[in-house]
């Protein structure tokens, strides 16, 4: 399969860079993360004027009716800088969810606005017990005679507390881990009944708690089919997430050379000792094989059926998580004490691998699913 880069694609590729490198030095990027919204709304309107926010969505709906690939494009640029914007919860997950499940006249009314950066969406699909169980469901919605309403707890819903509407997976039928009768709907916000506990998260970002308590939702598509549609969202959130820490690995693996040319031991830069060469090398590899098979995942997904989708998520995700660790701790320790430290930029990018790495399913739960799609 050939999955080299379009003209246009690299064109794309070299304007994601510019902007990240203009806006998004370490003391922007800190600012922006510790103030109220955790982002820039500034920056938001922006990504909508260079259509960023669009690139995914159908043209029907305002979109560019973009590829993965060109996801994965933006993505990992946006991983180079550790952009805090919520592209990943908003754009990638809830415009797919809606995009995937909505119907027709629920599409028209959110989609567009999605696109144009008026509104901000949060997926809550995982539960506390769930332990990435995308059918482990115990959130449910009772229908009445006003709609539907629902009772539970979602939980690490990123980006909810800014969001304009949160998506919520729910138990219309069923029992906890079927498959069947799960739903989605759509809240407001500021829904009565819904509360949100809001916390920062380990790489920087920002999470909350949703708890429902009689709260009124609107039901998105069809009531007890979401459980495909969830699995999809996830398979190309993980895509998009891997094309993400493709950019955090080689800004890592930038910090660590520039230091290694930097500091210097007898008299010579320590780089030129044949040991941490080897070192460098090490990580510039794995570097290089998890951007060859997220490429190649992007590539391809859009024509997969669900089997390959999930096999080609899952085997991104394994590799990912395996290059992270060793990029990740590789870097700190060729920094040597200062690479634990709040104040180098480094400890942060490995920070963000981390919790990539816990995101949608660890990597021995994606070795596992791998194995059973693959002798299924």
């Amino acid at each position: 399969m050939d999955f080299t880069l379009s003209d246009e694609q690299k064109l794309f590729q070299e304007i994601v860079e510019s902007f990240v490198a203009r806006e998004y030095d370490d003391d922007k990027r800190r600012a922006l993360s510790e103030s109220e919204d955790g982002f820039s709304r500034a920056h938001w309107a922006h990504f909508a004027e260079l259509g960023w926010l669009s690139l995914g969505l159908n043209e029907a709906y305002g979109g560019l009716s973009g590829t993965a690939l060109d996801s994965a494009v933006l993505m990992e640029g946006l991983g180079r800088a550790l952009v805090v914007e919520p592209y990943l919860a908003s754009v990638v997950m809830g415009g797919a969810v809606i995009e995937l499940a909505g119907t027709a006249a629920q599409k028209s009314a959110h989609l567009p606005a999605l696109g144009t950066g008026d509104l901000l969406l949060a997926f809550a699909f995982a539960e506390p017990r769930a332990r990435y169980d995308l059918a482990s469901t115990v959130t449910t919605a009772k229908k009445g005679s006003d709609g539907y309403i629902l009772n539970g707890h979602k939980s690490v819903v990123f980006h909810a507390a800014t969001a304009d509407k949160i998506i919520i997976s729910a138990r219309t039928a069923g029992k906890e881990n079927e498959s069947n009768g799960i739903s989605l709907f759509l809240l407001e916000r500021t829904a009565p009944g819904l509360t949100l506990q809001a916390y920062p998260t380990i790489d920087g970002g920002r999470a909350a708690e949703v708890k429902l308590v009689a709260a009124a939702g609107e039901l998105l598509g069809e009531a007890g089919k979401a459980h495909a549609v969830i699995e999809a969202v996830i398979d190309h959130a993980i895509i998009a997430l891997s094309a993400e820490a493709v950019g955090v690995m080689q800004t890592l693996i930038e910090m660590t050379r520039t230091y290694l040319d930097s500091r210097k031991q007898f008299g010579i830069p320590i780089g030129k000792f044949q040991v941490l060469q080897h070192q460098l090398v090490d990580m510039y590899m794995a570097h290089e094989l998890s951007k060859a098979l997220t490429y190649r995942a992007a590539a391809a997904i859009g024509t997969a059926d669900a089997p390959a989708r999930a096999r080609a998520a899952s085997a991104v995700k394994v590799q990912i998580g395996k290059a992270g660790r060793l990029i990740g701790q590789q870097a700190v320790q060729l920094h040597g004490g200062m690479g634990m430290t709040d104040e180098l930029a480094l400890g942060h990018y490995f920070k963000r691998l981390t919790m990539i790495e816990t995101l949608f399913g660890s990597t021995d739960h994606h070795r596992r699913r791998f194995a059973s799609l693959s002798s299924a």
